[in-house]
């Protein structure tokens, strides 16, 4: 199978990418490397081919070495992954950038990773920090490989990046769930300057999938119970339609808001991988496209926070300037 593509610098991707993070949970035991390197075939086979991973997933980067030595088909994956996240916070030095280039490259065993991002990724530290504002985002950026990549940056760090090194991507979360990059100007500054938007958690983390119906489904353990939005007053049924799942209507959605949105909805299960794919087939129109807008609008999941407070301070931060 093919899928329509989509463009992040000058290279086509398919519309639908994927995420790796579940592929090799940290902390969690994973699934035999057979399975998973067979669940990479499968996701080859549907035609998605733009992969996402980071240093920090787990094996992840180690895996996807065994899958491209196995297979042989290296060049026919568009391969992304990023750094910044460590277990004691956000390393975003130059030197340690550098450093990081290299053990990813052997891990994956490549000479080249197509999109490297600054991960500012969600940590539990004791000293978290969202974005690292004691690094000039300039010095960060001059060691970088083919495309250059953000995460849930500032509109106005991305312009000041963008000054420097021309930035393919910026990778954020964004669904019907969360549309904060279109509140903040983030979203109107990728569109001027020509950046793609990279999904992550497209689905809402399980919310819109419909794999957790009430706040009780929530394993104990997870974040989402601090939540605020995640409480159970905000569980809205999400928009079914004809021969059509909650995740493809929700996917469907997303790929129509712009040709400059790649959604990168991760799962470890074929059933859903397939499932996820087949959303290219769901062609909602304008009145369906608003009528899933106008239900977050009345759940009034915009107006709820992201993550608890003491996480959310350092949500899209600038970094210093030089």
């Amino acid at each position: 199978m093919s899928l329509a593509t989509r463009r992040v610098g000058n290279d086509k991707v398919s519309e639908i990418g994927f995420g790796a993070a579940r592929l090799s949970p940290r902390g969690v035991e994973s699934a035999s490397d057979e399975d998973r390197l067979q669940f990479l075939d499968a996701l080859f086979e549907e035609g998605c081919t733009f992969w996402d991973t980071a240093d920090r997933y787990g094996d992840s980067e180690i895996l996807l070495g065994k899958w491209f030595k196995q297979s042989g088909k290296r060049d026919q994956i568009f391969l992304a992954t990023k750094f910044g996240a460590t277990a004691d916070g956000l390393n975003n030095s130059p030197e340690y950038m550098k450093a990081q280039i290299d053990n990813s490259l052997i891990r994956l065993g490549t000479d080249r990773i197509d999109l490297y991002s600054w991960s500012i990724k969600l940590l539990i530290v004791d000293k978290f920090k969202r974005v690292d504002k004691n690094i000039p985002i300039e010095k960060t950026i001059r060691a970088m490989i083919r495309y250059l990549g953000l995460s849930e940056v500032s509109a106005k760090t991305l312009r000041r990046a963008h000054l420097v090194d021309p930035i393919a991507a910026v990778q954020v979360e964004y669904s019907p769930f969360a549309l904060d990059i279109e509140e903040i100007g983030l979203l109107q500054a990728c569109r001027q300057l020509g950046v793609t938007v990279v999904a992550y958690s497209p689905l809402g983390s399980g919310i819109l999938t419909g794999a957790y119906k009430k706040h009780s489904d929530l394993p104990d353990n997870d974040i989402k119970r601090r939540v605020p939005k995640y409480s159970q007053e905000n569980f809205p049924k999400v928009l079914e339609k004809h021969n059509a799942t909650p995740s493809q209507v929700t996917l469907a959605w997303l790929l129509a808001q712009g040709q400059d949105i790649i959604p990168i909805p991760g799962t470890k299960n074929v059933k859903y991988l397939k499932e996820n794919v087949g959303a290219v087939r769901v062609k909602l129109n304008l009145e369906e496209i608003a009528a899933v807008r106008k239900i977050v609008e009345m759940a009034n999941l915009g107006g709820f926070a992201r993550y608890p407070p003491e996480y959310s301070d350092n949500l899209y931060a600038d970094t210093v300037e030089e």
